[in-house]
């Protein structure tokens, strides 16, 4: 089994299919999306591959240390995260065709009209003891 995070963004994915921003949907279309993630998540938990997953709300803030006695320094030049990242999930599967399988069917939740999103999700291994570090890792 390996860990995987699938990363739902607001922005910085190619743009979906479905591209009506979430603030722009009825109630009643946040309610199917939110019953289609739980639902998902349900059926991980029943198969053993479900970890953990949130939502995120969209304030947030860098936060920095910044030396000895100094407070820490908040926000900075760089790219927010509270602008990209809108949640996460962590699954544990057998394989990474699995991961990307799972990962299209999240992609499939239901946006403006009821209609799948096909939101992009990003796929990442968690780095542990079944990971290989190659010559081209930037992070040795």
């Amino acid at each position: 089994m390996a860990k995987y995070l699938l990363l739902k963004h607001y922005r910085g994915a190619p743009a979906s299919v479905n591209d009506i921003p979430m603030d722009q949907w009825t109630p009643e279309e946040i309610s199917a999306h939110v019953r289609y993630m739980q639902e998902f998540a349900a059926r991980l938990e029943k198969t053993g591959e479900f970890v953990d997953g949130q939502a995120l709300a969209p304030e947030g803030q860098w936060v920095r240390y910044d030396g000895e006695g100094r407070p820490p320094v908040t926000d900075g030049p760089f790219a927010e995260t509270k602008d990209l990242i809108a949640g996460w999930m962590v699954i544990d599967v057998d394989s990474h065709d699995r991961a990307v399988e799972l990962a299209g069917e999240l992609s499939a939740a239901p946006g403006a009209g009821g209609r799948p999103i096909h939101e992009w999700l990003e796929v990442r291994p968690f780095l542990g003891a079944h990971s290989t570090v190659t010559d081209d890792c930037p992070h040795r």
